[in-house]
């Protein structure tokens, strides 16, 4: 029986992705890599488990042995600097190893989840990146996750250089949507809900629902083109558009002060400086102010031509983000008022 791997499975985009690989076929024939205890809603599909760290070469032997096709998702997410090391860890240390591991089990397609933060942002609200503009290390290279997010490509193309196995590669923006559990990808909204978030950046940002990425991921692996990028993406966004939308949404009054970038980052580098010099972590933390001054707006048309990938109205992601929030982290509130 044909397997095929998913790691970082019990992640926010590896649940859905799970899910509809479910429906959509066997559920024995599908294996999850699960670095830590094995969620109940794991348990019940009847998929077969391997547990271990992906940072592990001999338990990514064993995740591929007899595997035809892996979806790689198995990642860490943080803008604290200090996480930098782990991030690396699990994102180019743990790639290398599981596609070292697929090549030599002559493992026949790769389906690796990256970041549209290895191509598309931009001091610019005109620069509309699609997957032929070069990576912007001048930018990123200052935010371990997504630098590691570079590397992660580059070793991935490596690993595989000298085999058979194909490699496609697809980059998403900002996930959004219901079942975030771990607050990977929403807690900015969170954020929002709970009037955290001082004053308007001055970026704009693009977001993609999880469910539409799950089943863009589905595509890639079965139409995808052997050593191609593929964004994914929605609505490209300033943040100012994006506070309106979601003020008008969940009734939460949205920031009305519109700091200078050069004064946000000068703030935020203060307080940041003072609450880890008492051994804190800040509540606004410089990395995510840093970021909101930057355009992450992209161009997915080569996803939705070749991939023929379709996203849901970015009000019924919004709508689905806020009442999943609402109900699991802010004391299972009303969705709206």
């Amino acid at each position: 029986m044909t397997k095929t791997l998913i790691t970082g499975a019990t992640g926010f985009l590896g649940r859905h992705l799970v899910e509809q690989l479910v429906e959509a076929q066997d559920a024995a024939t599908l294996r999850v890599l699960v670095s830590s205890s094995v969620p109940l809603w794991i348990a019940d599909l009847g998929v077969e488990i391997v547990q271990g760290s992906i940072t592990r070469r001999s338990i990514c032997e064993e995740a591929v042995a007899g595997v035809a096709r892996v979806y790689h998702l198995a990642g860490r997410v943080s803008r604290n600097p200090d996480d930098s090391r782990s991030m690396y860890a699990v994102h180019v240390d743990g790639t290398r190893y599981l596609l070292e591991a697929a090549g030599s089990a002559n493992v026949e397609r790769v389906v690796l989840a990256s970041s549209s933060g290895t191509i598309a942002v931009s001091d610019s609200a005109d620069d509309v990146p699609d997957e032929s503009y070069p990576t912007p290390m001048n930018i990123i290279s200052r935010w371990p996750y997504y630098a590691s997010k570079v590397y992660q490509e580059q070793v991935a193309a490596a690993a595989l250089a000298d085999v058979a196995t194909e490699l496609v590669t697809v980059n998403p923006s900002l996930l959004l949507g219901p079942g975030d559990e771990r607050l990977s990808s929403t807690h900015d909204v969170l954020k929002f809900l709970e009037r955290d978030i001082p004053s308007v950046p001055t970026g704009g940002l693009n977001f993609v629902d999880a469910r539409d990425a799950a089943a863009a991921f589905i595509s890639a692996m079965a139409r995808g083109r052997d050593g191609e990028r593929y964004l994914l993406g929605g609505p490209n966004w300033t943040f100012s558009d994006f506070f309106a939308r979601l003020e008008r949404l969940s009734k939460v009054a949205a920031p009305r002060i519109k700091a200078p970038s050069s004064l946000a980052l000068f703030g935020a580098k203060v307080l940041d400086a003072v609450y880890r010099h008492r051994g804190k972590l800040p509540p606004i933390d410089y990395t995510s102010v840093e970021m909101a001054t930057y355009f992450w707006y992209l161009d997915d048309s080569k996803a939705r031509r070749e991939l023929g990938f379709e996203t849901r109205d970015p009000g019924e992601t919004l709508y689905d983000t806020v009442s999943y929030l609402r109900e699991n982290f802010l004391g299972g509130a009303a969705a709206f008022a």
